[in-house]
């Protein structure tokens, strides 16, 4: 990556960091994958109930690998054949792990979710829950994050999950009533009652959608 595109990073991830921080909210920089991978398992205490939404980037630094390995109460809904069971596990877990379909550079968290089930335990129930977010989530504000959120990442999930929704023939978002649409719910996160429940570890990376 180009230096200077790394300096804007690290410069842009401190003004995200104290945006956060005056949310209620914990920030992190981590200059590679490898370094948000390590930062991540120190928020993580071992024998943890840890579980997680579709985050794409949570997977891409690798980290449920990781949890698997070490000594930690995976839910890995993938392997459990009820489903259901397997999301209304994440409401009483120590450790939620997700990622943002974009966030603004004050600090705010914006998720569109179809089942719910994500937006819901970021929302309430885990003890803690940690977002991964590459760089390229950042957005000047929150008009920005909405339009980021359902005209970039919203339209590569649809082509991801394979729904038939109109932005996966346009690539943008069509503001569809689609009976399979994945934009059935949308959660803005401004602000943390909770001192040490949410932290946000930005990584010098292009990550997920």
């Amino acid at each position: 990556m180009d230096a200077n595109i790394v300096k804007r990073n690290e410069l842009l991830a401190q003004k995200v960091i104290k945006g956060l921080r005056s949310r209620n909210m914990n920030g992190y920089y981590a200059a590679s994958r490898q370094e948000a991978l390590a930062q991540a398992l120190t928020l993580i205490p071992e024998e943890s109930s840890v579980t997680m939404g579709g985050g794409m980037s949570v997977h891409e630094i690798g980290l449920p690998e990781a949890l698997k390995q070490g000594n930690y109460r995976y839910i890995d809904r993938n392997a459990m054949e009820d489903k259901r069971a397997a999301m209304l596990a994440a409401f009483d877990a120590d450790v939620f792990l997700s990622s943002v379909n974009a966030m603004t550079e004050d600090g705010e968290l914006v998720n569109i979710d179809g089942n719910a089930n994500r937006v819901a335990a970021i929302a309430y129930g885990p003890r803690k829950v940690i977002f991964i977010v590459g760089m390229n989530k950042i957005c000047c504000d929150l008009d920005g994050a909405m339009k980021r959120a359902r005209s970039v990442a919203a339209p590569v999930n649809a082509l991801r999950v394979g729904v038939g929704t109109p932005c996966t023939k346009t690539g943008t978002c069509m503001n569809c009533k689609a009976p399979d649409t994945i934009c059935c719910q949308f959660l803005i996160t401004r602000f943390s009652r909770f001192a040490g429940r949410i932290h946000v570890i930005l990584v010098n990376d292009e990550l997920g959608f």
